[in-house]
C-alpha cells in the first residue's frame, strides 16, 4: 500500500510538480492532494495537469476546525509536506499530525530563518553577508517559523561572484534533487 502525501504551496509550483512526478516513478508513495492558500496559484493548475486533486482555500478554513483540517482527516497523509507555503502552519493542523509535517527551507538552518526570510529574501541575505556556502534544511514543522527539528541539510559552495539570482539557482537545483529523496526516506523508515 502506497503512502500518502499532501502538499502545501503557495506559488508556481515547481517543487510540487518535482515532488509529484518523482513519486508517479515509485512504488513508496504517492500525492494525493494538492492545497494552496491562493486561488490563482500556478501549482494547482501544474497539479491537475498531472492528474492530483487541487484545492485552494482562504485563511480562514486553514485555522477552521471545519475547514483544511477536515480536509486533511478526510485525505489521510502520512506526510504533509509544506513546499513553498509561506503562511504560518496553524498548530491545530500540527497537534492533529504530530511529527507528520515537513518543509523545505531554502537555506542552512537556524541562519536566514524565520518570519519574513523566504525566497528572494533569503538569497539576498545569504550574498549580503559573502557567505561562502549556502543550501536546503529540511525539517519537521512546529509552531514556530523555522524552528522544528532539522532532518537533513544539503549544502552548496558560493563564489565572490554569484548573485541572489545564481544562488537560487543552486538552491533550487538542491531542493529538486534532495527533498522527494528525503521525503521517501521518512516515509520507509518514519
Amino acid at each position: 500500500m502506497k503512502k500518502r502525501i499532501v502538499i502545501f504551496a503557495s506559488g508556481s509550483g515547481t517543487n510540487t510538480e518535482n515532488i509529484i512526478k518523482y513519486f508517479q516513478r515509485t512504488q513508496v508513495a504517492e500525492v494525493v492532494l494538492v492545497l494552496s492558500n491562493k486561488k490563482d496559484a500556478k501549482v494547482l493548475e501544474r497539479a491537475k495537469n498531472l492528474n492530483i486533486n487541487a484545492l485552494s482555500f482562504t485563511k480562514e478554513a486553514l485555522f477552521s476546525k471545519n475547514g483544511v483540517l477536515q480536509i486533511l482527516k478526510n485525505s489521510h497523509p502520512d506526510c504533509i509536506v509544506l513546499a513553498g507555503f509561506l503562511l504560518k502552519f496553524p498548530e491545530l493542523i500540527l497537534k492533529e499530525f504530530p511529527n507528520k509535517v515537513i518543509n523545505v527551507h531554502p537555506a542552512l538552518l537556524p541562519k536566514y530563518g524565520g518570519k519574513g526570510m523566504y525566497g528572494s529574501f533569503v538569497h539576498e541575505a545569504v550574498v549580503a553577508n559573502h557567505e561562502v556556502e549556502t543550501g536546503i534544511t529540511i525539517h519537521y514543522v512546529n509552531e514556530n517559523y523555522d524552528e522544528g527539528a532539522i532532518i537533513s541539510q544539503k549544502k552548496v559552495a558560493l563564489s565572490m561572484s554569484d548573485t541572489a539570482e545564481t544562488v537560487a539557482k543552486k538552491v533550487h537545483n538542491l531542493e529538486y534533487e534532495w527533498f522527494p529523496k528525503i521525503i521517501e526516506e521518512i516515509l520507509q523508515h518514519g
